[in-house]
This record gives C-alpha cells, structure tokens and sequence, in this order.
C-alpha cells in the first residue's frame, strides 16, 4: 500500500503535525526523512515483485540495522542497503553529521590547556569513521583556538600528505602553534611507527617556518593517545 493509500492520520507528516515529533515512532521519522519507498520490479521470469512504501521499508532498515548503526555507516556502505540510493544515503548521512555537531556544541572547547581538550573537541565526530581523518587544529600564542582544516580523509600516508598541504592554512591564519589530530578506525589510538616518523617530520617543518607543532593526538573508540615531542 502506498503512503497515498493510508487514511490522512495515519500518515507519518499529518501525524508529525498534529501530534509532535515525540510521538512518531523510529520508523515514522525515518520515513519523513527517507520520503519514498522502493518500486516493484521484475524478477527473472517476469513476475512484477511489489516494492515497499517508505513506513515498510525504514521498519526494514531499523529491524535490520538499527538507527545507530545506520548512522556510522560509510556513504559507500549504505548505497549497499537494498533501497538506498545515493540521495537516500546523504540524507542519512547528514543527520548523522547533524548529531555530530549537536553534540560538539554542547561542550565547546575554545581554548587548549591539555591533551584531553583536544580530545573532547574531536571526539564525537572521529569515534565511529570508518577511515582515518588528519586534521590540524590551529592555535594564537595563548592556545586559543582559531581554526582548524581538514588535511586527509583515507588512509594516512605521510608520503601523500606534503607538508606544504599541512601549514599553508595556519599560514594563511596567523598560527602562532598547531596540534595535529588523526583518528585510528579500529578503536585502538596506539601510535605507529609512521604516525610517529610523520609527527617529527612535520615537526622539523614548524620549526624552519616558526609554527610550532606542540602535539599529536591519536583519537580511538574511546580513548586516545599522544605522541610525544
């Protein structure tokens, strides 16, 4: 039965209307966010399979997968997902990042005082990504923060990420020092011996420029680890 069939009340977005978010169940509120189902097809012999409408197909998803799970998903890994498309999968993805900096927001750090500053500052978006994302976070002569640039998003390989790739931002932003952050997808922050060659590298590179490298923090599931300098 299609969205279109269902009496009007017992649609997800009067329902939403009328009653509140709060009263819509996990599959409701996927459905407003997914908006369609799937269409029937045709198997091998020309039989017409019927499709899903959205409420059948996000009970699917949710049996299956579960809400969190779908959110730590990859965009490649999703469009893996019978019914899931590209766009179906942004979507997704995007409230997943929403969530991320939901949480952020609710414990700003604006200043760097500690190893663990930086860890709660990037924590929430790095603990479930599937590759490995170097960051550089930025700071004034006083620690404060006044940036921070994406560098890599993959497998980290020192000879792939120039050093022109890591200090031109803090260049261009007046940094008097920077923190370099990855994260390690397997949950263990345990440095390796690349991370470690690549942090005195990029260290010897801050020194000829006069920005100083004043650590390295490796983000895990739920711990993290620094390199020392």
């Amino acid at each position: 039965m299609k969205i279109l069939d269902f009496p009007k009340e017992g649609r997800p977005r009067e329902r939403f209307l009328k009653l509140g978010p709060e009263a819509l169940s996990d599959a409701e509120l996927f459905a407003i966010l997914l908006r369609t189902g799937t269409r029937g097809k045709k198997n091998e012999k020309g039989e017409l399979m019927p499709g899903e409408n959205v409420i059948e197909m996000s009970n699917r998803l949710i049996n299956e997968y579960g809400v969190d799970k779908l959110l730590e998903c990859s965009l490649i890994e999703l469009q893996k997902i019978k019914g899931i498309g590209l766009a179906k999968a942004m979507q997704i993805l995007t409230i997943a990042e929403l969530q991320k900096r939901v949480n952020q927001s609710k414990k700003p750090v604006k200043k760097i005082s500690c190893a663990e500053d930086v860890f709660n500052h990037f924590h929430d978006r790095l603990k479930d990504e599937k590759q490995e994302n170097f960051y550089i976070l930025m700071l004034d002569t006083k620690n404060n923060i006044i940036g921070e640039q994406l560098i890599s998003k993959g497998i980290l390989d020192a000879s792939i990420i120039h050093p022109r790739e890591v200090f031109k931002p803090a260049i261009k932003n007046s940094a008097s020092k920077i923190i370099l952050v990855h994260n390690h997808p397997s949950g263990d922050p345990t440095p390796s011996r690349e991370d470690e060659e690549m942090t005195k590298d990029f260290k010897k590179t801050g020194k000829m420029l006069g920005i100083s490298l004043v650590d390295h923090i490796i983000i895990g599931k739920e711990k993290y680890q620094n390199i020392k300098l």
